[in-house]
């Protein structure tokens, strides 16, 4: 590889480390080409990617960047995964990590937050931008519904005990 290869890989790394919601780093010394393409296909579907760099080009491209922490971690052949949403590459590297014990997560950053191996699991176990969304939506929601009912029950409460009334007369 030339130095101007080098130099857009460094930007190319660069550019990932500052958008990335998530940036998970693992060692994956044994796995196949096929548990790869595997893990990238699975990365992709959850909108996230795989990036198998020379630690050393990744070590320069962190400089000055807010996951400058991980830098620790690229010893040894390591690969690099990211996602814009912060829990899916964090989420898909749990679960392929559970079933392949060749695949080591090392730890990761999210945003200028350092995560260790159990803070890798803890980001995998949040719920999605779409859950949280969701679960925002449904709150405020609820009151709406809730005052709603309130101020229909008073009249139902009225139309049932004149009911009862009706029934008691008959």
């Amino acid at each position: 590889m030339d130095r101007a290869q080098k130099e857009k890989v460094v930007e190319e790394l660069g550019q990932i480390f500052e958008s990335s919601g998530v940036v998970v780093v693992a060692r994956y010394e044994g796995m196949t080409v096929a548990e790869m393409q595997d893990l990238r296909a699975q990365m992709r579907d959850a909108g996230g990617a795989v990036r198998v760099a020379k630690n050393k080009l990744a070590k320069i491209a962190l400089e000055g960047k807010p996951c400058e922490s991980i830098g620790d971690f690229l010893t040894g052949m390591t690969v690099l995964t990211y996602s814009e949403d912060p829990t899916a590459a964090a989420r898909v590297m749990d679960k392929y990590a559970k079933g392949n014990d060749k695949l080591v997560i090392l730890g990761g950053a999210m945003g200028e937050t350092a995560l260790d191996q159990a803070g890798v699991k803890a980001v995998a176990q949040l719920p999605s931008r779409e859950e949280l969304i969701a679960q925002i939506v449904s709150c405020i929601g609820a009151p709406a519904s809730n005052i709603a009912g309130a101020i229909g029950a008073p009249a139902s409460n009225i139309a049932s005990i004149l009911s009862t009334i009706e029934e008691n007369a008959a």
